[in-house]
């Protein structure tokens, strides 16, 4: 299920990468993924009243989390993808359930 969640994140960067001309070396992964956690920080503070609206409504301000909540998903996704890493075997050792059992 992860893997097919991540091919699908996979080919939409991919192809929003080749489109903008950027290249997404082993940096570019973690990096992204960092700013993006930023970006969630950010539409956070906005929607708990800790930063400016920047006159945004309350409508778009919790869209705006719930887009960003998505990309960090995207691009955790995409990190562990690029460094072969097996999230649902760490799932399972660290949370101590199977995504299997869960869904």
């Amino acid at each position: 299920m992860l893997d097919d969640l991540a091919l699908k994140f996979e080919r939409a960067s991919s192809a929003y990468a080749g489109e903008n001309g950027i290249t997404r070396d082993a940096d570019w992964f973690l990096l992204k993924l960092q700013e993006e956690m930023g970006e969630l920080t950010q539409a956070w503070n906005r929607v708990s009243g800790r930063g400016r609206p920047k006159g945004r409504s309350g409508e778009d301000m919790a869209r705006d989390l719930e887009d960003e909540a998505a990309d960090v998903l995207g691009h955790i996704l995409l990190f562990a993808h690029r460094n072969d890493i097996d999230l649902a075997a760490a799932i399972k050792r660290k949370w101590l359930f199977s995504l299997d059992e869960a869904l």
